[in-house]
């Protein structure tokens, strides 16, 4: 039978037999769910016909992306060619005020189910069908790939201070097209998205935040003893292979898999499951850490840090005092500073708390692995926190501007939907409380997983959760801070 031809990735070369042994071998231990009772049968929505019907659908994903991929042009022109102005500019209003700050949402809710509608994803699978080259992905990559994400997204952080990224429609248009160059040569040069796993920085996000979520796609393990295809993997005739080199049949976190249903219509023995959990429950039980991963959390922790403290009344002080400090005027040299020491300041903390928390002859990196993973709710909700201030008060600027772009004319008016800042603040605390029961439990869990004896769990536990507590704390007083807006 013909592969799909509606699907422009299908035409994707499959992985050289190295590569494919060695994804295979990197995803082939299952890991026992120790929360789950072994008589209880997991929740399967995909038995749900509506639900099935959609990921057995041949315009699933696409329709998602073709809709995505003319969003995105509309962005990038109204960027690249609109007004100059960030409050009157679509680009700006769509990217900053409105997809930025939901996107965490989405982790949350549903995965990685961003990155399988993603316009780049389409745009990856395009170029491959007609000029990919199919190489293997490079060794340097698969190795250091979650280091390049952990960079990148300093480096864009970075970036946005130096030269205004958010703040400047021409400025956030260009960026865009760095990373449609990125996606284009990966594309052209290496199998499947390698770009989505091992480059982009919104995967790297979106696999960290996904773990802490309410739903994952597993295979069952009894069903995939017997299957002699491995379709999940290598494709078949209803889709191609996982395009981001995942093995469902032992995969066991949310990193990677993009919900793009590739392997439920490839699956002959119907193995796939979409099954609700309890949130953060990911965190608790990780078979393998890895301090890159757990970095990334710390990362975020300290560009959350940033991205409040610049929009605070206090800012221009702190800059002045550094720049007396160093005695320079130039803002560059005073803002990467004070970057560096806000980049530095939670591996510190988290070192000194390690130093505290481990056991016998256990090494600090090796504790800070572990209990890093419990950063990633608080991170999730001071990240949304923070990103909620924006959407309630600006959200109007993505209709205003959308109306300017085609009419030539602003509306004017209010652009908050809640102007009442004690409801947002409250709301914001809300968010702050959950993300520190979530990490705090997290931790717990994490302790007793990796201790035995309750003297060992709770000296290794107290620690962190005092550590934990000192984060909330700091946000809690950042959001008592009047904030300014981002339009």
């Amino acid at each position: 039978m013909e592969k799909n031809s509606l699907d422009p990735s299908t035409n994707q070369k499959e992985p050289n037999a190295a590569c494919q042994q060695e994804d295979l071998k990197a995803n082939s231990i299952h890991v026992e769910d120790k929360t789950t009772s072994p008589n209880a049968k997991p929740i399967n929505l995909l038995q749900n016909k509506w639900i099935r019907a959609i990921f057995d659908s041949s315009l699933y994903p696409k329709i998602f992306q073709w809709a995505g991929f003319v969003v995105f042009a509309i962005i990038i022109y109204a960027a690249l060619f609109g007004s100059t102005l960030p409050h009157n500019n679509f680009g700006i209003a769509a990217t900053w005020v409105l997809w930025w700050p939901i996107i965490p949402l989405f982790f949350f809710l549903l995965g990685r189910f961003w990155c399988a509608i993603c316009p780049f994803a389409w745009l990856n699978d395009i170029v491959q069908k007609y000029f990919g080259a199919g190489k293997p992905v490079p060794v340097f990559l698969r190795k250091y790939g979650i280091w390049i994400i952990d960079a990148f997204f300093i480096l864009i952080t970075w970036a946005d201070h130096i030269w205004g990224i958010v703040e400047s429609p021409r400025g956030s248009g260009y960026l865009l097209l760095i990373i449609v160059a990125m996606v284009v040569f990966a594309a052209a040069f290496w199998q499947r998205r390698t770009f989505c796993r091992y480059i982009c920085f919104i995967g790297g996000l979106s696999g960290n935040y996904a773990r802490s979520g309410i739903l994952e796609l597993r295979a069952t393990p009894e069903k995939c003893k017997v299957c002699t295809t491995q379709a999940c993997y290598k494709g078949g005739d209803k889709a191609p292979g996982c395009p981001v080199f995942e093995f469902p049949r032992t995969m066991e976190d949310n990193t990677k898999c993009n919900l793009c249903g590739h392997c439920i219509k490839n699956c002959p023995n119907d193995s796939l499951r979409l099954t609700p959990r309890v949130p953060t429950k990911e965190l608790w039980y990780i078979r393998k850490p890895r301090f890159a991963e757990a970095a990334l959390a710390i990362i975020i922790m300290g560009i959350v840090l940033v991205q409040n403290v610049t929009m605070l009344d206090i800012w221009p002080s702190m800059l002045a005092f550094t720049q007396s400090l160093l005695h320079t005027d130039s803002f560059n040299i005073a803002f990467t500073a004070i970057f560096a020491t806000f980049m530095a300041l939670p591996f510190a903390a988290l070192w000194l708390t390690s130093l505290i928390s481990r056991q016998g002859s256990e090494s600090i990196v090796y504790n800070m692995t572990i209990f890093g993973y419990a950063i990633i709710p608080l991170d999730l909700a001071a990240h949304m926190g923070h990103n909620l201030f924006h959407l309630l008060t600006e959200i109007k600027a993505v209709w205003y501007s959308l109306i300017a772009l085609f009419t030539g004319t602003m509306p004017e008016g209010s652009l908050a939907i809640v102007s009442s800042g004690p409801t947002i603040y409250w709301m914001q605390m809300g968010m702050l409380v959950l993300g520190f029961i979530g990490s705090a439990y997290s931790a717990y869990r994490i302790a007793g997983y990796h201790y035995p004896g309750k003297s060992s769990r709770l000296k290794a536990l107290i620690p962190h959760l005092v550590f934990l507590l000192i984060f909330l704390l700091i946000n809690v007083y950042i959001f008592n801070l009047p904030m300014a807006h981002r339009v």
